[in-house]
This record gives structure tokens, C-alpha cells and sequence, in this order.
């Protein structure tokens, strides 16, 4: 198990490599540009370095950025997926969790553990207005336990004030497909909810889309998934969480 120390100087090795790669500066441009020797910098980035506070303060000025942004980065990162069923966030959110390294939840199950019934249960015993009122609680306390990948319900759009807390506290990725792309993967996932021996349901499935899409477009960003596999869906909504937090991903495959 690493320590709490080992921990810091990973997280501030994958820090600096990361700043330094997007300014677009060499590790001898870096030390030219902090005083520090290319050596040291080296040992910082491979995480087997135990600097001063002063180096860390050359550093993080060199950088354009301050100490404790250096140190732990911008720890209350929350990224939230939505869709509908089918949508692929358990996938993508499973797989985004380990590039990064922040835990990955899905809200859902979350709600069956702080509950201890199923969710199905818990709309059939006490209401949807119930289930929505434990989704806004379970989700507040998952937001203030950042950084963290969350997969939320396709219901979860109906709650204003759950949206709007979602909208304001986290990353909101809209994976978007369309009403035949959920239709046909959730079927390839051998998951006969969608039908339930119901002529109707197809219709269903696009009124609901039609109902929840406008909602869902007011992520901060939405990722088309028709027509890409699952590590291109992957490595877009990791492009837009690494531009939009200041971030690296780890190397697929390293």
C-alpha cells in the first residue's frame, strides 16, 4: 500500500510532467526557466524526489501556478455522466475513472446501498418523488467526495433541483446517442426491460429521449457515441476533462 507521501509526490510528478507538456517546455527549458537543474526535475517527475517548499515554490511559479495547486491540483474535480440507458456510462465511466485515477460510482447503485433495496423496490414501495429526493441527497454527498467519475440515472434530468446541483458542482458529459442506438445496445446487453413483451415500447423509448434530450443538452459537454467504439468515446470525454481541469490522463496501455 503507498504512503500518504508516496502518494503527494506522484500526484505532484504527474503535475509537473503534465504543465510542463502543455506549456510546451523541454525539462532543460523548465530549469532554465526555474533555476533548478535538470536532474532534480527529472527526479520530481519520476515521483523520487522530496523537494523543499522552496523548490516547490520556484516550481510552481515557473509553471504559472502556485503551491498548493501544484501539490494536489484541482481536487474537487466531479465528472458526470448522463444519457439514458444504454448511453455506455458505466463502460466509459469505469474505464475514465482508471485513466485518471479517481474512483468511479454509479450513482444508482449508491442509492440501492444507502437504501438497502433495490432501486426497482424503491419506486415501487414509496414513489418516484421519494427516489428522486434520495438521488439529490446521495448525489451531494457524492460531489463533496471529489475527484470522482459518477454515472447518474437517465432520470435524472426530472429532479430541478438534483440538475441544477449536478449542473453547478460537477462536469456534466452528455453521452448522446440516438433513440436506436440505446434501443439496439441496451437488446445486445441482454437487458429486456426496454420491451417487456410490449409493442409499445419503441415508441416510448423516442418519446422519452424527445422529453429528457433538451435537458441532457445542457451538460457542459456532449460526446456523440454513434458510430464509435468505446475507447473513442473514452478518449474524447478524457480530452474534455483534461482541458477543462488541467489534468492528465494516463497512457492507454502504460
Amino acid at each position: 500500500m503507498s504512503t500518504e507521501s508516496e502518494v503527494l509526490s506522484a500526484r505532484l510528478a504527474q503535475r509537473v510532467r503534465g504543465l510542463r507538456q502543455e506549456r510546451g517546455l523541454t525539462v532543460r527549458a523548465l530549469s532554465t526557466r526555474s533555476g533548478l537543474s535538470p536532474r532534480l526535475l527529472a527526479l520530481i517527475e519520476a515521483g523520487s524526489a522530496n523537494p523543499t517548499l522552496s523548490t516547490l515554490a520556484e516550481l510552481a511559479s515557473a509553471l504559472g501556478t502556485d503551491v498548493p495547486q501544484l501539490l494536489v491540483g484541482d481536487t474537487a474535480v466531479v465528472v458526470a455522466l448522463v444519457g439514458l440507458r444504454g448511453a455506455g456510462k458505466s463502460t466509459v465511466g469505469a474505464a475514465l475513472g482508471a485513466r485518471f485515477g479517481w474512483p468511479f460510482i454509479e450513482l444508482d447503485r449508491r442509492i440501492e446501498l444507502d437504501s438497502g433495496l433495490s432501486l426497482q423496490a424503491l419506486f415501487e414501495l414509496h414513489g418516484e418523488e421519494h427516489v428522486r429526493h434520495v438521488e439529490g441527497r446521495v448525489l451531494a454527498e457524492v460531489i463533496n467526495g471529489g475527484p470522482v467519475v459518477v454515472a447518474c440515472g437517465g432520470g435524472i434530468v426530472t429532479s430541478r433541483s438534483t440538475w441544477s446541483l449536478l449542473r453547478e458542482r460537477a462536469f456534466s458529459v452528455w453521452l448522446k446517442a440516438t433513440p436506436q442506438d440505446h434501443w439496439d445496445r441496451v437488446r445486445a446487453q441482454g437487458d429486456e426491460r426496454p420491451m417487456a413483451r410490449r409493442a409499445s415500447a419503441r415508441a416510448e423509448l423516442e418519446a422519452l429521449w424527445s422529453a429528457r434530450a433538451p435537458y441532457y443538452e445542457q451538460a457542459a459537454v456532449c460526446v456523440d457515441t454513434t458510430g464509435l467504439g468505446a475507447d473513442d468515446v473514452v478518449s474524447a470525454v478524457a480530452d474534455a476533462v483534461a482541458a477543462r481541469f488541467n489534468v492528465v490522463a494516463a497512457a492507454v496501455g502504460g
